[in-house]
């Protein structure tokens, strides 16, 4: 795959989770109707940490504490503060992947980098690794906007 095909699929990716959960209300996005910490926001705010744990930190190699927010692969990344709403966490989100798309024209795709829990990877196994969670998650929102919409009554087309 090309570079510019790369960038077309994430940002697709990218536009589709951000879509997904608009429908809602502050107070639906944060509704669980699973047992895991998987809100419509909190999949926002997984996404965001992804980019950043991927282009700042294993890219860039910024440190986690010179990140543009919380950058680490575990359970605390889907938390949602209480006083910040969805669209703070998807324009957070946004400026995350826009930090992404800037890291990512300084590097070639074969290019390698050092993953801290993964070892080392390649910048098109990264592209391809985003591309799949992105997809899997706008996937998730889907189904969960989809279940917070009907059982608040309303059903009909999105």
């Amino acid at each position: 795959m090309v570079r510019s095909e790369w960038e077309k699929v994430l940002d697709s990716n990218r536009r589709a989770l951000i879509r997904a959960v608009q429908p809602l209300t502050d107070e639906q996005s944060r509704r669980r109707m699973v047992p895991s910490l998987t809100t419509p926001i909190g999949l926002i705010k997984h996404c965001g940490a992804a980019e950043r744990v991927w282009f700042q930190r294993t890219i860039d190699g910024l440190d986690e504490s010179r990140c543009d927010g919380y950058a680490r692969g575990d359970d605390y990344g889907w938390m949602v503060p209480p006083e910040q709403t969805l669209a703070q966490v998807i324009a957070e989100y946004e400026s995350a992947a826009a930090r992404s798309r800037a890291i990512a024209r300084t590097v070639s795709d074969d290019e390698v980098f050092v993953h801290y829990r993964r070892g080392t990877v390649s910048f098109s196994w990264i592209c391809a690794h985003m591309i799949e969670e992105l997809a899997r998650h706008a996937g998730h929102a889907d189904i969960l906007v989809e279940q917070i919409l009907a059982a608040d009554g309303n059903s009909g087309p999105r």
